[in-house]
């Protein structure tokens, strides 16, 4: 890269010194977490609904279950299979597992037997911790084709006592009906953790399956280093007051909650707010009862606040900082968004490959929208990270053209899981092959354009997804919008989007094209709109063109 524009980051002349300081993060953040127990031991650490640990709490709990999976015989390095929602047991989970010297693989509670399965056998997982009721329904019978041989399973009513009926409208699993060791009991039961088995930075400390939108799930192996790198970045990146509080938005089983949530307030000795699943009007009047400074998620869950009946501007009165990720985020919304309710969401640019963010956009800056293609920027890169933009042989374009965006920094993980064809092809010479398409400024902002197996072809000429969806959120009737090519005898292909409206909205889907038509070049717009009541979604919030493209396949259009 000698002599590259790239490599001679321009991106830092708009950061501050804070965030070019360099880093000397701890080796993990099981040895964050003993540091803040030692600092602040008495200062939440997790807010639950009406429950509250502190640090000193929670290091001793998350001791507890580590000495538990020990003495059930669970050796260092093995894997330890996470599947909760955003509850205290996951910490403990996660923290007590890293204390026992595993490799943790963060599982998606939504993910179905066969999508669960694959995983246990993929990552040859030794211990499995997930909710009782997942494991009476579903889980014990997967866990039985699989090299699974330790089960620990929690409620998560437990560690509080208000019983949400909108997020926790269960009952808890009769008492010895399971054949799993109970997590709660396990934490409380005053173990000590074994000695010898603290992480190193360079340990594998995730393996997250990257079920994203499309392909077989292959496992990024995250190293404690990676997590720190990136935690500590948005610890110092952010510009959060003194013991800060974090709301989890963004799920913890993902790279951004895990990373930007979880990591970067432990490393703060703040305070993280749990709300266990995402849902409209619990996370609002969590917003009023615990007063965050700091949230992520994606653009579609501020959609759905900006839509509930209750919101109000005060709401989000207590936020120093808003960042949106691992979802588009239109540009028309960032400005709805703030006229209605008062912060400015940041934007922000990551995959799992490269442990949630590459480029975010500083506190201290709004994001610029690229003139020519409407495109809002995801940020700028940090001090240690270069973003290049290549074309399809692999050599650098100008600033400004498109091609596709490859990352290197120490964030970027070593490869894939037992998988080192897959790890050549993404990660040449340790640097990431991200398959989005995008461009740089020569001030160094980054622009995503689409992802490359997204364009679609349409009588030859290249469409872009997001350039047609970002038109349809600036209509006052749409609240989530995706853009897919589907088959077209004349032109190949031809675009077609879904929509879904804002409560109590009313459109036409043939006027919906004629709005696109009026911002759009003609091979651009929609020549097929179809109204639903909501899009499919990942769990963390991002779109699934995937299924929108089988469903238009299956309706033979």
């Amino acid at each position: 890269m000698t002599g590259s524009p790239y490599a001679a980051k321009p991106w830092l002349g708009l950061l501050t010194d804070v965030q070019k300081a360099p880093l000397d993060p701890d080796a993990s953040l099981v040895h964050a977490l003993r540091r803040a127990a030692a600092e602040a031991p008495d200062r939440a650490f997790l807010a639950y609904f009406d429950g509250r640990l502190t640090y000193r709490e929670v290091d001793e709990l998350s001791d507890s279950v580590a000495g538990h999976l020990a003495a059930r015989g669970l050796e260092r390095g093995e894997r330890v299979a996470v599947l909760l929602q955003n509850s205290p047991h996951f910490v403990l989970a996660l923290l007590g597992a890293w204390k026992a010297g595993a490799v943790v693989v963060p599982v998606n509670p939504m993910y179905k037997s066969g999508e669960v399965g694959h995983v246990l056998r993929d990552g040859e997982v030794a211990a499995l911790i997930c909710s009782d009721r997942a494991w009476e329904s579903y889980l014990r019978e997967t866990a039985a084709d699989s090299p699974v041989r330790i089960a620990l399973t929690g409620c998560e009513l437990d560690f509080q006592t208000r019983g949400d009926a909108r997020v926790l409208a269960f009952e808890r699993v009769e008492p010895g009906a399971t054949d799993a060791d109970d997590l709660t009991e396990a934490a409380r039961a005053g173990h000590k953790a074994p000695r010898g088995r603290d992480p190193e930075p360079g340990d594998t400390a995730l393996i997250s399956y990257t079920s994203g939108t499309s392909g077989t799930p292959k496992g990024a192996t995250n190293t404690h280093r990676n997590i720190m790198y990136n935690a500590e970045r948005q610890r110092t990146g952010l510009g959060l007051p003194e013991e800060p509080v974090y709301f989890a938005l963004a799920p913890l089983f993902h790279i951004t909650g895990m990373v930007c949530e979880l990591g970067a307030c432990l490393n703060s000795v703040g305070t993280l707010v749990l709300a266990y699943r995402f849902e409209a009007g619990v996370v609002l009047d969590a917003f009023a009862e615990h007063r965050p400074h700091y949230t992520v998620g994606p653009s579609t869950a501020f959609m759905a606040l900006a839509a509930h009946p209750a919101v109000t501007r005060e709401h989000f009165a207590s936020f120093a900082n808003i960042s949106s990720g691992g979802a588009p985020l239109p540009p028309a919304l960032v400005e709805k968004f703030r006229a209605g309710f008062g912060p400015y969401i940041r934007n922000g640019y990551g995959l799992t490959e490269c442990t949630a963010p590459c480029a975010s956009v500083p506190p201290h800056l709004e994001a610029p929208v690229d003139p020519v293609s409407g495109t809002l920027a995801v940020g700028v890169p940090g001090p240690e990270t270069i973003v290049r933009v290549v074309d399809e042989q692999g050599a650098e374009v100008p600033f400004g053209e498109q091609g596709e965006i490859v990352v290197s920094g120490p964030q970027v993980v070593p490869g894939y899981w037992r998988r080192p064809d897959a790890t050549a092809e993404t990660f040449p010479g340790g640097e990431l092959r991200t398959g989005d398409i995008g461009f740089m400024d020569a001030q160094g902002w980054l622009y995503v354009v689409d992802r490359k197996k997204d364009m679609i072809n349409a009588s030859g000429f290249k469409v872009w997804p997001r350039e047609v969806e970002d038109v349809l959120y600036t209509h006052p009737a749409v609240r989530e919008a995706a853009v897919v090519g589907v088959p077209d005898g004349y032109r190949g292909e031809t675009v077609k989007a879904y929509i879904s409206l804002r409560p109590g909205a009313g459109a036409d889907p043939d006027a919906l094209a004629a709005y696109c038509e009026e911002r759009l070049a003609a091979y651009k717009y929609p020549r097929q709109v179809e109204i639903l009541p909501d899009l499919p979604k990942t769990a963390s919030g991002k779109i699934l063109r995937r299924e929108l493209r089988s469903r238009t396949h299956q309706d033979g259009q």
